[in-house]
């Protein structure tokens, strides 16, 4: 049985019904409506799960997904949407960094211990948020004390040496409650103080090398946590002692076998893995040697867990028999049929995502609530100007990025970045200097920019 705090992450589905969540990802992403229906289920499916009977609970297995669909379109952005939304801890992983069992580079299993490093660090937030006044108003305390020395106490019986004494306390006391108002304002950020920090033990040398074996990794930094900490005396600005202070306060205040304990249940209870381009492992089976035994390999290490299976991290046994896996690939030289039996079964639900039109452009630029206009006018209202995106203008853009889509290899709603920021690129050069005077995009000014570079073959494949 889940604990408390984990009933109560899962029950804050229970107010997302899949109309709302398809309500929800339309703010963020335009179109793709079997996609976001066929995730909405998914995810509702997780509150359902724990709604059902306990004898039958753990015989509900998640509906993973293969989401099919070129590049550009929308898949990583469902996913990861969904599971922000949903509060769930969530991983990201390249099917085509996987190597079988024995060859050098990413196990299969690192996606798992990649997933539980998202739910230590969401649970870790979590307990920091509901701490950070209590350790604020101790960090307060602490600059105060380096700032302002408690006086030394006077030795001696007599009266006039406690009178003193008092007195002096009296006078530190009210020293302290005026720099407390300055240290609040932030007045006292720039002053130095001398202050105590932990440096980290030596990791154990060859162990941690770039692109090495993760378990040995995972064992250097093991041995790193098992060393002596050194302790060193610095002298820096409150500022930075303030980010220092608050960080020892807050591992004081948090239980770490608590947000271990936790993350482990809502990594088995709520952890979605969005697994990209796994038609990069899929090939046409019974071809003999070469890559596909490899790429065939991959898919058989895949399998246990995505069935179901422990698998070990540092914190503990992660069992993946509830996880949800959101599989994604453009399957442009392979197709999902070519995935081995026994891994397609394990992903029953297959959505074909739509390719983007010009028109679907169109409404990328104007409708998310982060779409790409929004962004670089919030830019360009940093320097004090303003930006104006015209109807006209926002067409013209589609109008090009589908013809450059068309003409070169089609990255889908990415090309609209590559666009804009040819776009805009001398504006927000010369923005600092021009004035505040506002900056309007038509299509006389996109024509403009852009037709010497959409029009010229060499320039339109290196820059746009």
């Amino acid at each position: 049985m889940p604990s408390p705090r984990t009933q109560q992450a899962i029950a804050r589905l229970a107010d997302l019904t899949p109309r709302q969540i398809v309500a929800e990802l339309d703010r963020y992403i335009v179109g793709q409506a079997d996609a976001k229906k066929s995730v909405a289920i998914a995810l509702r499916n997780r509150w359902r799960r724990q709604r059902a009977p306990e004898a039958i609970r753990e015989e509900i297995s998640p509906n993973n997904i293969i989401l099919i669909g070129p590049t550009g379109v929308g898949k990583t952005e469902i996913a990861r949407r969904l599971a922000k939304l949903s509060g769930a801890p969530f991983a990201k992983v390249e099917a085509s960094k996987f190597t079988e069992v024995g060859y050098v580079g990413r196990d299969v299993e690192s996606m798992v211990r990649d997933l539980i490093e998202s739910a230590i660090d969401m649970v870790r937030t979590e307990r920091e948020s509901e701490v950070e006044d209590l350790a604020n108003e101790k960090v307060d305390d602490r600059l105060l004390d380096l700032l302002l020395p408690v006086p030394p106490v006077a030795t001696g019986d007599a009266p006039e040496v406690k009178a003193e004494h008092d007195a002096a306390l009296e006078r530190h006391k009210r020293t302290r409650d005026k720099l407390r108002l300055l240290l609040l304002d932030g007045q006292l950020d720039g002053r130095e103080v001398e202050l105590e920090v932990t440096q980290s033990g030596p990791g154990m040398p060859g162990m941690a090398t770039p692109g090495g074996n993760e378990g040995m990794e995972s064992m250097a930094e093991w041995f790193r946590d098992m060393m002596p900490k050194k302790k060193k005396r610095r002298t820096v600005k409150v500022s930075e002692a303030r980010r220092i202070l608050l960080d020892e306060e807050l591992e004081k205040l948090i239980d770490l076998d608590d947000i271990t304990d936790d993350a482990l249940e809502r990594t088995e209870a709520m952890g979605i893995i969005f697994l990209d381009e796994i038609d990069k492992i899929a090939g046409e089976r019974g071809q003999g040697g070469g890559p596909d035994v490899s790429r065939e390999g991959v898919q058989r290490d895949l399998l246990p867990i995505v069935e179901g299976s422990n698998v070990q991290t540092k914190y503990g046994m992660v069992k993946t028999d509830h996880i949800l896996f959101i599989a994604a690939g453009a399957f442009h030289v392979s197709k999902p049929s070519d995935l081995i039996p026994e891994l397609q079964g394990r992903f029953p639900i297959r959505v074909e995502l739509k390719p983007l039109t010009e028109q679907d452009f169109v409404r990328i630029m104007t409708e998310p609530e982060n779409a790409l206009t929004k962004q670089y006018a919030a830019l360009v209202e940093a320097d004090g100007a303003s930006l104006e995106f015209k109807d006209d203008g926002i067409a013209e853009l589609a109008r090009v990025a589908t013809r450059v889509n068309e003409r070169m290899e089609n990255i889908g709603a990415r090309r609209l970045h590559t666009v804009m920021t040819t776009l805009l690129e001398d504006v927000l050069f010369d923005l600092p200097d021009r004035g505040k005077d506002a900056v309007v995009v038509d299509a006389a000014m996109v024509r403009e920019r852009l037709k010497s570079i959409s029009e010229d073959e060499d320039l339109r494949k290196y820059i746009l």
